[in-house]
């Protein structure tokens, strides 16, 4: 089994969000949102997250837009309010499209943890790529949220 986890980093501040990480176990962080420059949270924009997981926590950061949403699937879902299922079925798809279980393998994710801004995978991507990795992989992915 390869252990992998998920957070997201809104209502959430650095200490809480960062010793989430640690106590995890956490080796690199997988950053899966389209747009890694995001405002929500200081820490969190791409370079300034990358400079503290790696200075904090001696953790490396990889930025993976092939398991991001399309920018249109996502404000569709986010800016103009639309239904979680159907962007849930639109996303797995495109996953399929990009046939991400061939490109990416099963190792990259070894105590990785994928990161998005959602406060709880429930309705987040980063759940949704976990899952449809582990169709597709055998169930080799033992996933954790935090």
């Amino acid at each position: 089994m390869i252990s992998v986890t998920t957070i997201g980093f809104t209502k959430s501040n650095a200490r809480n969000f960062f010793e989430r990480i640690r106590s995890a176990g956490v080796r690199k962080v997988v950053d899966v949102r389209l747009h890694n420059t995001s405002q929500l949270s200081g820490f969190a924009k791409s370079d300034d997250l990358s400079y503290f997981l790696k200075s904090i926590l001696d953790i490396n950061y990889v930025h993976t837009p092939l398991l991001a949403p399309e920018d249109e699937m996502l404000k569709a879902y986010k800016r103009d309010g639309g239904d979680w299922r159907a962007y849930e079925l639109k996303f797995m798809d495109l996953m399929a499209k990009r046939k991400i279980e061939d490109r990416l393998k099963p190792g990259m994710f070894d105590h990785a943890c994928l990161l998005c801004s959602e406060d709880t995978p429930h309705h987040c991507h980063r759940r949704l790529v976990c899952e449809y990795l582990n169709s597709k992989w055998d169930r080799v992915l033992s996933v954790k949220h935090l």
